[in-house]
């Protein structure tokens, strides 16, 4: 089995998708009377700072020659790629299903690139020219970062204890646009999208967003796509996609995807908190929720126990509803946040609530009249002016609380492509899925 990957033929500006990319790649390699075994489509790192929105990195699995794949690959880039956006610079890896002299660095490498930022030279391009790879890298070749992740992903997202639960590879449905309507506004029934979200969950999921109306699975972006239905099962996605009613397609093509998993995030000690990665980390309200200008919302989340001592959390405004959630933590709540940590703030993408602080401290009212003390100075505690009782400080009384222990995640709409939707299950807790 032959495996190509590639990265990076997408703009941020002027389009085209690299699944589209892969997609074409895998029509031609059937022309040239090959088979193709699976697409795979893999999120890297949401928080590096120079992807397209979703960081996807693809592979096709086929059983031509390596060197006749990667020829095919390479011409298909220089045909669709845009190369005139210098953020562009798409790369290209083939190998074979043994991962080349170097397997144990490609095997490894998915998991580093989920999780890490890595340097295009040393990390991925030195490894590739020492092993002999074919390979071919545009512009300044950092699309070979992805293409070689790609690459090792099958191998690599399946090995290993810590990774075990990557075998729960999920399924993207991806449809695509007739070439002359890229660009324009996209003609897709909302009814019958809603309609297929209801018909198909949770099989499917993130397909709408109820609460805001949205049906998420269509882009506004001017590339290639014209709707994704993403599941837990090739059937479901693709009865659902077919389903729906929309302008003439192009093509449709399923793969094999890692969104939907949680795989980027890396669960920390206080002390293991680092900048453009996602963590899940466990502590205490130490300040409590802050809305601030635009809409955001911001509070501390403390280490007692810890040589660490804090790190800011944020709801933005784009989260949408999930911001009420946040808001109604207090100070004393215990619980496990997830998200990229970027400028010393974590920007949330779910949390847990483990311990609910469900009293706080108020002026004592007098047992004799029941009304509210007054203080009797400083250090003095409290006294009833009537009637001369006394108390020796503020009392708890219990609080009504919004919240219930368990899981909190932000809407469809927000949601990033790798983070794993609460209604999948296998959340130490219960949830609170969002739709």
């Amino acid at each position: 089995m032959t495996i190509v990957g590639l990265d990076d033929t997408d703009s941020r500006t002027r389009g085209m998708c690299t699944t589209y990319a892969a997609a074409v790649l895998a029509e031609r390699v059937r022309r040239a009377g090959g088979h193709v075994e699976r697409l795979l489509l893999v999120r890297l790192n949401p928080a590096v700072e120079y992807k397209t929105r979703g960081n996807a990195a693809l592979a096709v699995h086929c059983d031509l020659g390596v060197d006749e794949a990667f020829e095919l690959a390479t011409s298909l880039v220089d045909e669709t790629a845009e190369t005139g956006d210098d953020r562009t610079n798409p790369g290209v890896v083939a190998t074979d299903d043994g991962l080349g002299v170097k397997s144990d660095w490609l095997r490894a490498l998915p998991r580093r690139a989920i999780r890490e930022v890595l340097d295009p030279e040393t990390d991925v391009r030195d490894p590739l020219d020492a092993g002999g790879y074919r390979h071919r890298g545009w512009g300044n070749g950092r699309g070979l970062v992805g293409a070689s992740a790609a690459a090792g992903a099958w191998a690599g997202l399946r090995e290993g204890s810590s990774w075990a639960v990557r075998e729960e590879w999920t399924y993207e449905c991806l449809t695509y646009r007739e070439r002359e309507r890229w660009g324009s506004e996209r003609d897709v029934d909302p009814e019958s999208v809603f309609s297929v979200a209801e018909e198909f969950y949770p099989d499917i999921w993130d397909t709408v967003d109820r609460g805001e109306g949205e049906a998420v699975c269509v882009p506004n972006t001017p590339g290639p796509v014209l709707y994704g239905i993403r599941g837990d099962d090739h059937e479901s996605v693709e009865a659902a996609a077919e389903a729906i009613e929309s302008e003439p397609i192009e093509r449709r093509a399923t793969f094999v995807t890692n969104q939907g998993t949680d795989q980027h995030l890396r669960t920390v000690e206080p002390d293991g908190i680092a900048e453009d990665h996602a963590i899940r980390v466990t502590g205490e309200v130490v300040e409590a929720p802050e809305t601030r200008e635009g809409g955001h919302v911001f509070f501390t989340l403390g280490f007692p126990d810890a040589a660490a001592d804090s790190l800011a959390c944020a709801a933005f405004e784009p989260t949408k509803r999930f911001r009420d959630r946040v808001r109604a933590l207090r100070v004393g709540d215990r619980v496990t946040v997830c998200g990229e940590v970027s400028g010393g703030t974590c920007k949330l993408e779910k949390f847990a609530v483990h311990d609910l602080n469900r009293t706080e401290l108020v002026t004592p009212d007098c047992p004799d009249c029941g009304r509210s003390m007054k203080s009797a100075g400083a250090n003095a505690g409290y006294r009833c002016r009537d009637c001369g009782t006394s108390a020796e400080g503020k009392v708890e009384r219990a609080v009504e609380r919004d919240l219930e222990l368990g899981w909190y995640e932000v809407p469809p709409c927000a949601r990033r492509h790798v983070a794993k939707p609460l209604v999948r299950g296998g959340f130490d807790g219960p949830t609170h899925p969002e739709r």
